[in-house]
């Protein structure tokens, strides 16, 4: 019988996220119209959608053996389980997303002192209290099942939310008065799971191969041929932390340098370079830099 790894992909913003960053380490995840059981082409690994907010209790349990959710949600549901990888991404950025305590713009309150005995509503409720908590304060936290950021002033004295860039919390004209946390995305395991040989070993690869299409987000390979007498001139043009490979051509007074730079680099890279003497000069998509 083939050995399975139960994983968790995130249901909701997250999951196109997640399959393209599947797709791009060497997974493809194909998800079907009503079904919480996707399919990938790996007879190795058995899906099943589950929402960040409970991936890590699930995970915890040992009903996955691993997954992708937010550190927010491990630290909301106390989940005990093993953080295998960090990666960060998310729906926009590649940016942390930040859960901010925020009031209206024209509210009176400050600071998170100025709520003392208010009402504040979000759905991290765990990491609320625990914020308030360490603040010595005393406020009602209420449980927020959506649309939270039209709540205050009328519902509510201030909301904890979340956020990537501010703009929907600008745009509903709230303040944000503190961050209560940052959080990425983190591949966990179970740590029975994660003692298993087998699984463990199936856990780290998928773990290298993800981040190592997370390294190569934004980069390309750029291969060109260069006169012998040039390539002093054209090593001081490329970015001085990269490390060029430089190697003999058939021909001994040209060489061949090869190195991987930022995307948007090569608009600004190429002109200076072919004025040096480079000719050649080829930009190659890399979908992984495995370190």
């Amino acid at each position: 019988m083939t050995n399975k790894l139960r994983l968790g992909i995130p249901a909701g913003s997250l999951q196109e996220a997640t399959a393209e960053l599947f797709r791009k380490a060497g997974w493809k995840i194909t998800f079907q119209s009503r079904s919480y059981f996707p399919d990938i082409d790996d007879p190795e690994i058995e899906c099943l959608l589950i929402r960040a907010q409970e991936m890590a209790r699930y995970v915890d349990a040992g009903i996955l053996d691993a997954g992708l959710t937010g550190f927010d949600w491990i630290c909301e549901t106390h989940a005990d389980v093993e953080e295998v990888a960090e990666l960060q991404f998310s729906k926009v950025s590649r940016r942390p997303v930040r859960w901010v305590l925020c009031v209206p713009e024209d509210s009176p309150y400050q600071t998170v002192k100025d709520l003392e005995g208010k009402r504040i509503a979000t759905e991290a409720v765990g990491l609320t209290k625990s914020y308030l908590e360490k603040n010595g304060v005393n406020a009602l936290v209420e449980y927020s099942w959506g649309a939270t950021e039209v709540k205050a002033p009328t519902l509510v004295d201030a909301i904890v939310e979340i956020t990537e860039t501010g703009s929907s919390l600008r745009a509903n004209k709230l303040r944000i008065i503190d961050t209560i946390l940052q959080s990425t995305t983190r591949f966990i395991a179970n740590h029975n799971s994660y003692k298993d040989e087998w699984k463990k070993a199936k856990i780290d690869d998928i773990a290298m191969m993800l981040k190592g299409a997370m390294a190569a987000e934004g980069r390309v390979y750029l291969t060109m041929n260069v006169p012998r007498e040039a390539l002093q001139t054209v090593l001081n043009i490329l970015p001085a932390l990269k490390n060029p490979t430089v190697s003999s051509l058939a021909d001994d007074s040209w060489v061949a340098v090869n190195t991987i730079v930022g995307e948007r680099e090569v608009r600004d890279l190429v002109p200076p370079l072919k004025k040096a003497g480079a000719t050649g000069l080829v930009e190659i998509a890399i979908n992984k830099i495995i370190d």
